[in-house]
């Protein structure tokens, strides 16, 4: 295989990565969205169209694994497929998770309850949609230096993760009868939470890319994800 048939296949492999990147971003705001206004509709559009994101991940791995196969990539190109694998995986959990927001709005849009601290999961959604639109572009440049910068961005939807959790143990406290509501919508929060921190994973990946080393930039940690699949 020739050197420009390589760099296409690479530049092509990178264009999917920001396609599929854009999918989950627009699966997260439109689940965060509905969820917010109890759109039902939106939640099963969202919903239903995980299947696209699994599929274009599939797709991805296929093509990258050919790639490495018949072509035998060296130093970069092989951390940089090797980093595709890895950042498209990231990418399809983050569409699981905008697909569970989705979930608990469908499993809880008979409850006509409402907890008004949760509208600040938009402003949670915005922080980390935007950062992953950052990383992925970090990613396809190489830019080490914005992917070393992004995660601080995980502070504030941290905090703001927080803030939420703190007022729907408030709302629990004072009225019993939100307990059920008040759960779900945490899970909701902590699937952005853990959004983001994906986010952090996709940089981690760009400086290995850039500079040959793998280190982790914070520490992250499955054990609260939700299963409402």
């Amino acid at each position: 295989m020739t050197r420009n048939y390589l760099d296409q296949t690479m530049q092509k492999l990178k264009n999917e990565i920001i396609e599929i990147e854009q999918m989950v971003s627009e699966a997260t705001t439109k689940a965060v969205t509905a969820l917010i206004q109890k759109d039902v509709k939106l939640s099963q559009v969202v919903y239903l169209n995980d299947q696209k994101i699994n599929a274009k991940r599939f797709e991805v791995e296929n093509e990258c694994l050919i790639t490495i196969a018949t072509q035998q990539p060296l130093a970069t190109d092989l951390r940089v497929l090797a980093s595709i694998l890895d950042i498209v995986s990231e990418l399809e959990r983050m569409g699981d998770y905008a697909k569970g927001i989705a979930k608990i709005n469908l499993l809880t849009k008979d409850n006509p309850q409402d907890i008004p601290v949760i509208r600040r999961l938009e402003e949670m959604a915005n922080i980390t949609v935007r950062s992953l639109n950052q990383a992925v572009q970090a990613f396809v440049t190489v830019d080490v230096e914005l992917a070393r910068a992004l995660p601080a961005e995980d502070d504030a939807v941290d905090r703001i993760f927080n803030e939420i959790y703190t007022g729907l143990v408030d709302s629990m406290t004072k009225d019993k009868t939100l307990v059920g509501l008040a759960n779900h919508l945490q899970w909701a929060a902590h699937n952005i939470e853990r959004m983001s921190d994906r986010v952090t994973n996709i940089c981690e990946r760009t400086i290995f890319i850039g500079t040959g080393i793998m280190n982790e930039l914070e520490e992250s940690d499955d054990e609260w994800v939700i299963n409402v699949q």
